[in-house]
Parts: structure tokens; C-alpha cells; sequence
């Protein structure tokens, strides 16, 4: 919050593409109605290999084309969000250069900065192989954070996909009923 207590003045939110990062995007955008704050949405990108392979062998060719797709990934993630009107809002896209988590933090390097992540689920296998932006952003922000669970529809359709992966049939459905809670797992 800034000095009057009325709120942050800017809120940055992560975003990849991701149903977790778009929740979180819409997030940011409800509180900034309230808030009045500016949102700065802001998608991290690497080069193809990551940083180490691009260091070792440059192409500047390679790397604008990877900045592109970072910039068109960021406004299609923002179409899919808020529509085409996503303009109107008090609202600046940007794709940055880093890792997901350092790229946040130092983004959002304001006291009275709001950061806004999703926090996604996240099994045992994928937690041990993968870092988490939210733990990263969590523990490393001079800021207030908002992590944004996931969508409890996001869940079932994780499960569904699940099954269909291993092609499992789906509980069955009568006319009428609202569709079963499907285990997790």
C-alpha cells in the first residue's frame, strides 16, 4: 500500500498462457477497479536452450524471433483473458527476457506494488522436478503477493484429462445431474 493506505499504485501480474495465470490476470484486473492501480502484465521468456546454450552459441536472429513469439504468446493470452477490449483497460503488456520468478520480483521492485501470481497445482513429481514461480515469488518479493489458487474447474479438468490419457471411461451421467466430482489422483 502507498502512504494515504489506498492501495497499490501499479499491479504486476504473471503471465504465461497458463488457466492459472489467467486467473490470476483476471485477478489483477478486479483489483484494479477497486484500487485504481495501473496493471502491468508481464510474460517471461528464454532463449530457445535457455540463457547457458544462447551464450555459448549466439544467433541475434534466433533471439528476435524468440522475443516475437513471447510478444505474440503475451497478447494472445490477453485476448483469451479479456476479450479484444483488453486495451480499454488501464492495462501494459510486456514480454521480458529471464526466468519466470527473478523476472516478477524484479518487476515488481516497488513498496506500494501489488504482485499477482497463480498458484497452480502441483503433484510430487512435478514439484521435486520443476521450480515454482509462486514459492520463488513468495519468499523473494519486497512486495505484497497475491497468489491466486487454482480454479476448482481447473481440477476436474485435469482429472479428465487424466483419464482420458490412459483412457479410463468417465463415471457415468444421468440426464438431468449435475456432473460427478471426480476423484483426484
Amino acid at each position: 500500500m502507498d502512504e494515504t493506505g489506498t492501495g497499490p499504485r501499479r499491479i504486476v501480474v504473471g503471465v504465461s498462457g497458463s488457466l492459472g495465470s489467467l486467473a490470476a490476470l483476471h485477478r489483477a484486473v478486479v483489483e484494479s477497479r477497486h484500487t485504481d492501480a495501473e496493471v502491468l502484465a508481464v510474460l517471461a521468456w528464454e532463449p530457445v536452450g535457455g540463457e547457458y546454450a544462447y551464450r555459448r552459441a549466439p544467433l541475434p536472429p534466433l533471439l528476435e524471433d524468440g522475443r516475437r513469439l513471447a510478444t505474440e504468446r503475451l497478447r494472445t493470452a490477453l485476448d483469451t483473458a479479456l476479450g479484444w477490449g483488453w486495451s480499454e483497460h488501464r492495462l501494459q503488456a510486456r514480454a521480458v527476457r529471464g526466468t519466470p520468478g527473478t523476472v516478477l520480483v524484479l518487476t515488481a521492485d516497488r513498496e506500494d506494488d501489488l504482485l499477482v501470481i497463480g498458484a497452480g497445482q502441483r503433484g510430487l513429481l512435478r514439484r521435486a522436478l520443476c521450480r515454482s514461480t509462486s514459492r520463488y515469488c513468495l519468499a523473494n518479493a519486497t512486495c505484497p503477493v497475491l497468489a491466486v489458487p487454482p480454479s476448482p474447474l481447473q481440477r476436474d479438468l485435469t482429472a479428465v484429462h487424466r483419464r482420458n490419457t490412459w483412457r479410463l471411461p468417465l463415471p457415468p451421467r444421468r440426464p438431468g445431474e449435475d456432473a460427478p466430482r471426480l476423484p483426484r489422483g
